[in-house]
């Protein structure tokens, strides 16, 4: 079998789970093991839907697979309700590396807001320095296991409160420590534009500090547009809205071709996102579940790759779309036609573009990625 027909062979599942895979997209509080909510909500008294493992895993999936970005945020109160104190993030932090680690991934950017987790007194800064420990104990732990995986915090505004600015600040003074490296908000997107938030791009930006934003996922063209100009963003949160500044995009969709890409017309923001290399945080199975959508085989991901954006694939949350990275990238592969070449283009994309300093990154593709690439196409060869 020749270099390009392994390539072209569908990779199986076994594959893909250990193909090695970068997130840059993964919310802390939407990944946790069911059995930890429930463990955390007895100790302080919580009522939880379901205090059966499955019966939860299953209600926080049906909760979020309902169309709407508002209600599938909804979900969000019973794990914030939970991660209220320093062990309790800690103890979060920890597994959500090792449950990363478990399924291939060697680096994530694990995403969440401190301002939700002060209810029980924590400090905004408490609150970032335990989940610190928690993503180092968590590196640590499946380093030992033979499951080597890096792991950093960006800390996230909540896009519909007022406190950014002092999050920014939060943010730069803790820039090196703690595993934190940048800066992003989140929340309702419609009607909260990152314009309402200049001030702390602005000062992150002086800082130099990087940011991704969320935007193209509950608002249109216009919420990527203030992305890229009031928050400097160098990363888009989703921006799967971004065909919605593009022509011609229904007849090469439907018709599934690579041939037809000289018809599809590129607007200012499109052209400035594909041009400009702004890497594209995109989540399919959560994207079809808040409307942005119909369907993995139909999400515009296909199409951005083959245009030549700088797409990634990513979990957004692994609790509430029931997934992972290996299940993402099955379905992509299964629907969408994708290759094994595709899975390891994206995950260079995303190594790349991970906020990490260069150096630090070279590092992870040099002794995290191409090792186990090399390996999986040596033996798919000889299979």
């Amino acid at each position: 079998m020749t270099l390009s027909e392994t390539s072209r062979r569908t990779p199986s599942l076994e594959e893909i789970i250990e193909i090695p895979k970068v997130v840059l997209h993964d919310h802390l509080d939407g990944g946790l093991r069911p059995e930890t909510i429930i463990e955390l909500a007895a100790q302080i008294g919580y009522t939880l839907p379901s205090t059966d493992v499955e019966g939860l895993r299953t209600w926080f999936v049906e909760a979020a697979d309902s169309g709407s970005l508002p209600r599938y945020l909804e979900t969000f109160d019973h794990t914030i309700a939970v991660m209220q104190t320093a062990e309790a993030l800690e103890r979060v932090a920890r597994e959500s590396v090792l449950d990363l680690a478990a399924d291939g991934v060697v680096y994530a950017e694990q995403r969440w807001a401190p301002e939700q987790h002060l209810r029980e007194g924590l400090s905004l800064q408490d609150a970032v320095e335990a989940v610190g420990r928690g993503l180092e104990a968590g590196e640590q732990e499946a380093a030992a296991a033979g499951r080597p995986i890096v792991t950093r915090q960006l800390v996230t505004a909540m896009r519909h409160a007022d406190r950014s600015d002092e999050i920014a600040a939060l943010t730069i003074a803790n820039r090196g420590k703690h595993r934190v490296i940048g800066f992003d908000i989140a929340g309702a997107e419609l009607g909260f534009p990152a314009s309402n938030h200049a001030s702390a791009f602005d000062a992150l930006h002086r800082a130099y500090v990087p940011a991704t934003v969320h935007a193209g996922e509950a608002d249109g063209v216009s919420s990527i547009a203030d992305a890229l100009h009031a928050g400097r963003a160098l990363r888009l949160g989703h921006g799967v809205r971004v065909i919605e500044d593009m022509t011609g995009v229904e007849d090469v969709m439907a018709k599934r071709s690579k041939a037809d890409l000289r018809d599809v017309g590129l607007g200012p923001v499109a052209a400035w996102v594909r041009d400009r290399r702004v890497t594209m945080e995109l989540c399919p199975s959560s994207n079809v579940q808040t409307g942005g959508a119909t369907s993995v085989r139909d999400h515009p991901i296909t199409l951005l790759k083959n245009l030549g954006f700088a797409v990634t694939v990513n979990t957004d949350n692994r609790l509430m779309s029931g997934t992972s990275m290996s299940r993402e990238m099955h379905l992509l592969v299964t629907e969408a036609d994708w290759s094994l070449d595709d899975l390891l283009a994206v995950t260079l994309t995303a190594a790349w573009a991970a906020f990490i300093p260069l150096d630090e990154r070279q590092e992870v593709v040099e002794n995290l990625i191409v090792p186990r690439t090399t390996a999986i196409r040596e033996e798919r060869q000889n299979a």
